[in-house]
């Protein structure tokens, strides 16, 4: 595993601000929020996981740069997983100790091991647009935070968006969609929500699924040739999302039939593909690629134009950057919040932190205000509600970036919220778990 730690005294020396660096045992002394940063740059993965990486770093670095979250400075210490469950749970018994806030495994199979750890070390997951569906339920998984939705919310809004093509979800009576799938806890995720709107609707499931890393897809797009969908489902991640472009240029299939989650809609999916990636859709997970937004200027002025940037210049705005920056703020917020309960200006614990998750108000009002002007809609958690907005847009890549091309959608709680009462259920059964009171959520 490599790691890179990030200190205050760390940051002021790179940055060469001499008048501030004269006195660096004021910030060995000063207490930090500190935020482990589980990361892959390196593996199969490497390419989706860089920009993300570098958008969440920059947005800490932000955050020191506008005086920390009241006065507190932030402090973070990257772990390399290259995306193996294995690793990722050494990360996080590596930095579990140093005082960590909340832990933001971005791998679903990381999320399934640490959702059995957190609640014993008291320590909250974030998992923005991914993991475990059911842990929505807070009443349950009270450590969880599956923060702006999760994959069943997704497969939900796409089914919607295909429906309204077709003039109805009940036109997509005897049509054929086809999910093509990361065989892994991650692309599983959204299988019981297609398989119930399938019996609600009609439409004809198949499910393909892509053996890791996803290189070799020859056999799943003969599949499709042979079976003709009329939509193809794309759940993968990294060199996966490329390669089944390649194999639908290669088979003749449409790429504008073609529909990718929020993981599968970003710029190194498409760029290697050419022109036929041209017409291909993919959920945005509320924002796409926002170069013109007022966050991503504040960072190219004070992270970057410091010479503090992260990654290279031309990445801030795009997709997986803005995921990270967002992901971050998210983590960054939650502090904020406990802290009006807890102390302003003081270091929150995890369990703290985990308050502030769950009782997260980000009005238009407040993101406005941190730049996330037309980048993020309003986000409000409860005990019950751990994802606390569930919207999503389809954007469209025009061969040389990617164009909103729908309203805004926000899946259907009332298919939703049943699976999600009954996966939680169960799992609390198999957990000896019992469902918080509204009493126990007050702490």
């Amino acid at each position: 595993m490599k790691f890179k730690s990030l200190t205050m005294a760390a940051a002021i020396a790179a940055s060469g601000l001499a008048g501030l660096a004269t006195a660096p045992s004021a910030f060995a002394q000063a207490k930090e929020q500190f935020f482990p940063v589980l990361v892959y740059r390196t593996g199969a993965y490497a390419p989706n996981g860089i920009p993300f990486a570098n958008g969440y770093v920059d947005y800490l670095k932000l955050v020191n740069a506008q005086g920390g979250i009241n006065g507190v400075k932030v402090s973070f210490e990257e772990c390399e997983t290259g995306y193996a469950t294995d690793k990722g749970v050494e990360c996080y018994e590596r930095l579990k100790g140093k005082g960590a806030t909340v832990f933001q495994p971005l791998s679903t199979g990381i999320t399934f091991a640490l959702t059995e750890k957190a609640p014993g070390d008291k320590i909250p997951l974030i998992t923005a647009g991914y993991g475990r569906s059911e842990s929505t339920d807070g009443n349950v998984f009270k450590w969880n935070f599956p923060l702006t939705g999760t994959y069943w919310d997704a497969a939900d809004i796409l089914l919607q968006h295909v429906g309204k093509k077709e003039g109805s979800l009940d036109k997509l009576k005897g049509k054929k969609i086809t999910l093509v799938y990361h065989d892994s806890p991650y692309g599983k995720e959204p299988i019981p929500l297609l398989q119930e709107r399938s019996k609600m609707h009609g439409f004809d499931l198949q499910l393909i699924p892509v053996t890791h890393p996803g290189v070799e897809q020859k056999a799943a797009w003969l599949q499709i040739r042979q079976n003709r969908p009329d939509y193809v489902f794309l759940w993968g991640w990294g060199v996966m999302n490329s390669t089944a472009l390649k194999e639908a240029v290669a088979t003749g299939f449409p790429r504008d039939k073609m529909y990718g989650v929020w993981w599968a809609g970003a710029e190194p999916d498409v760029k290697d593909v050419g022109d036929g990636a041209k017409g291909y859709n993919a959920l945005a997970l509320q924002h796409g690629a926002e170069p013109n937004s007022k966050i991503v200027k504040d960072v190219l002025a004070q992270v970057h134009g410091k010479g503090q940037g992260t990654g290279p210049k031309d990445e801030v705005g795009q997709v997986l950057y803005m995921r990270g920056l967002s992901a971050a703020m998210l983590a960054v917020e939650g502090v904020r919040r406990a802290q009006e309960r807890y102390g302003k200006g003081k270091v929150m614990t995890g369990e703290q932190a985990r308050w502030g998750y769950e009782n997260l108000a980000l009005d238009q009002k407040k993101l406005d205000a941190l730049g996330f002007a037309g980048v993020m809609r309003p986000i409000s958690t409860s005990c019950a509600d751990h994802r606390g907005a569930t919207w999503a847009r389809v954007h469209t890549w025009d061969g040389a970036k990617w164009n909103f091309s729908s309203d805004w959608y926000q899946s259907d709680d009332s298919i939703i919220k049943p699976m999600i009462k009954a996966a939680a259920d169960k799992y609390a059964a198999e957990k000896k778990l019992t469902r918080r009171t509204p009493e126990d959520c007050q702490s």
